[in-house]
């Protein structure tokens, strides 16, 4: 039984628009919460021998000395706490209060510094423009054959258009977690979303290469009846991968401790959209762009 995809775009359209509209309400209002892998400050890590003490309790008495503290628990009994910038002396007394009653062992403690916190920051930003430039390009060059009904370029662009949707989502969740759960913007969760922007290409890319082939052997009457049967001929494949992929992502959200939770969780939610607006947002958006093109 063959899926009528493009039956409904407009649908999908207001959808999409409502969740991309939503994300940026949420990021302007509450904007991101940046770790201090951007910021600057210290970290410090400890693992107990037996019990280690409460999270909350921590946070609040930690809290009174050295001002905003995020702690995660770790895997080995431990907990890593990142805070603003101490000096030896707040370092020896929260040693202190972490140890009072306890067993246990300091592992690291780092300083980073602004300016670190700064350069990687403007190094992120370059990362993720270059990453949206070779993809575009990438998508432009493997389809420059196809220069009918729709140009190679315009492949790239309706791809671009769908990264944008897909980073978007999992950046206005993650606002929101932000302002009540103090949900923080750390490099592995940076490396999430560059992971997103390329996994959420594939899909795409499985899909437009079936368009392609489609398109060579005359398969449909319209552009759009081709783009509806190559989204039924991929629509197994595609959800195979993606959910293969999900299950072992929240296995890893719920078993894989506090400092996967958020990495893992940008992943889950940056699949889901891709998944999605690879098959309700790229074809329909290459298709409307033709229709709109024949007026």
């Amino acid at each position: 039984m063959n899926v009528l995809f493009l039956k409904y775009r407009k649908i999908y359209f207001i959808l999409s628009g409502i969740l991309v509209l939503g994300s940026l309400a949420c990021f302007g209002v509450f904007g991101l919460k940046p770790g201090i892998d951007f910021t600057g400050g210290s970290i410090l890590e400890i693992k107990y021998e037996g019990e280690r003490p409460a999270v909350e309790t921590t946070r609040e008495t930690l809290g009174s000395i050295v001002g905003p503290v995020f702690i995660q628990p770790t895997d080995s009994n431990g907990l890593l706490i990142r805070m603003q910038e101490i000096d030896e002396e707040t370092h020896r007394q929260v040693l202190g209060i972490l140890k009072d009653g306890y067993q246990a062992e300091e592992l690291r403690f780092e300083l980073i510094g602004p300016v670190i916190g700064r350069e990687l920051r403007e190094k992120t930003i370059i990362v993720v423009i270059l990453s949206l430039l070779a993809i575009v390009l990438y998508i432009a060059f493997s389809f420059r054959k196809i220069q009918r009904p729709i140009s190679s370029w315009q492949y790239g662009l309706a791809s671009l258009l769908a990264l944008f949707h897909d980073v978007l989502i999992p950046i206005g969740i993650l606002a929101i977690l932000g302002e009540f759960y103090g949900a923080q913007i750390t490099i592995p969760v940076v490396v999430a979303f560059l992971t997103v922007l390329g996994y959420s290409i594939n899909n795409t890319v499985v899909i437009f290469d079936r368009i392609r082939e489609n398109l060579l052997k005359r398969i449909g009457g319209t552009f759009a009846e081709t783009v509806d049967v190559s989204l039924n001929q991929t629509l197994t494949r595609c959800l195979n991968t993606s959910l293969t992929t999900l299950f072992v992502l929240i296995a890893i959200f719920f078993l894989g401790g506090e400092t996967l939770k958020y990495f893992s969780l940008v992943l889950i939610l940056g699949i889901i959209a891709g998944t999605y607006s690879s098959f309700f947002l790229v074809s329909p958006i290459l298709v409307a762009w033709l229709e709109w093109r024949q007026r």
